[in-house]
């Protein structure tokens, strides 16, 4: 699922699906009060990856004929040898394409990749009706994924972090565009502040888009004001798993990459995001299951200790335009809350 999910974060539009499936996971867990339901489709994907492993036993032999007959065309050109390897080429390529449609479409697993059954094969094709199995099984499969959910669910949660992010980050790059050093490091200094107060809010205000299905929902400041007073602690410990993981991340913002490589930073930023959402999931849903507020020492606590953790990561976010490779830009490319790649749409 991680590498799904990071394959998709680096490919522009489809970025979205990852970001819709992150936000999923912490609803999730608030609407269930379980938090290993914030593993979504795990099963599914570990098919998938059954699958595609398959698939790349399959071809083994067809690639390394293939490779034999490329050798024996640029050495030979089109000489007897060639041709006979170019036509095992072909038959391998068909009979590599039949076991893995039959595969498939007995489930997909591991086992079925390694032995073929071709008896049962004959008795499919007797009985006859694979055709129209195939299609409403692959029919199901595409709704069981919940794609267009995901994906609307995605852009929602991507506009509306879009939108408390700008004025802060917008502050903070504008300042080193400022010639006049006092009014550029008042101008940091407000950015980093109201940037701070935002963090406090934002990862528990996008969890309700999810939970309440309701865009508007990801601006209601009070109601997560009053869910932190029956959970502080859990809200504060999450916060800070959530601003830790992200911090790392920046480094690898420093160098450009080869676009075909993007997948495997994505994959470090997945790997370190999903823990986090799934730790404002379990801190919501611990909020909904209490009535009452706790002690007055726990919520203070957790007041004194939120604000801290926010301007930290504020000050060192602000620093990073110094590193990254596309400077003040990449203070808009917030991975902890919007789409969890290094570079957006590269």
């Amino acid at each position: 699922m991680v590498v799904i999910l990071s394959v998709l974060a680096t490919i522009p539009v489809l970025q979205f699906l990852s970001l819709g499936y992150l936000l999923e996971a912490s609803g999730r867990i608030v609407t269930s009060q379980k938090t290993r339901n914030g593993f979504i489709g795990i099963s599914t994907a570990a098919r998938m990856g059954s699958v595609g492993l398959g698939i790349i036993l399959t071809l083994l032999p067809v690639r390394y004929l293939s490779s034999l007959w490329y050798s024996s065309l640029i050495l030979n050109g089109e000489a007897t040898a060639t041709k006979v390897l170019r036509f095992a080429v072909f038959v391998t390529g068909i009979i590599a394409l039949i076991h893995i449609s039959w595969a498939t479409h007995r489930g997909g697993k591991l086992r079925h990749f390694v032995w073929p059954a071709p008896m049962k094969l004959l008795h499919r094709l007797k009985s006859g009706g694979m055709y129209d199995e195939a299609a409403d099984g692959l029919a199901k499969f595409y709704c069981h994924l919940q794609l267009p959910y995901f994906f609307w669910l995605g852009i929602r949660g991507f506009v509306g972090a879009s939108i408390w992010l700008f004025v802060p980050v917008t502050l903070m790059a504008l300042a080193t565009k400022i010639e006049n050093p006092d009014f550029g490091g008042l101008m940091a200094f407000a950015g980093g502040i109201t940037l701070g107060f935002v963090l406090i809010y934002l990862p528990f205000l996008q969890t309700r888009l999810p939970t309440t299905n309701r865009f508007y929902s990801q601006f209601e400041v009070r109601t997560v004001r009053n869910q932190f007073k029956l959970a502080p602690i859990a809200y504060w410990v999450s916060l800070l798993m959530t601003l830790t993981l992200a911090i790392p991340l920046y480094l690898l913002k420093a160098e450009l990459i080869p676009r075909e490589a993007t997948w495997l930073p994505s994959l470090v930023f997945v790997t370190f995001m999903f823990p986090a959402r799934l730790a404002v999931g379990w801190a919501v849903a611990r909020a909904e299951k209490q009535t009452q507020p706790r002690i007055w020492i726990s919520r203070w606590l957790a007041r004194l200790g939120l604000l801290p953790v926010a301007l930290i990561y504020s000050l060192i976010v602000y620093f990073t335009q110094f590193t990254s490779w596309y400077g003040s830009l990449s203070l808009y490319e917030q991975h902890a809350f919007l789409l969890p790649v290094p570079f957006w749409g590269y």
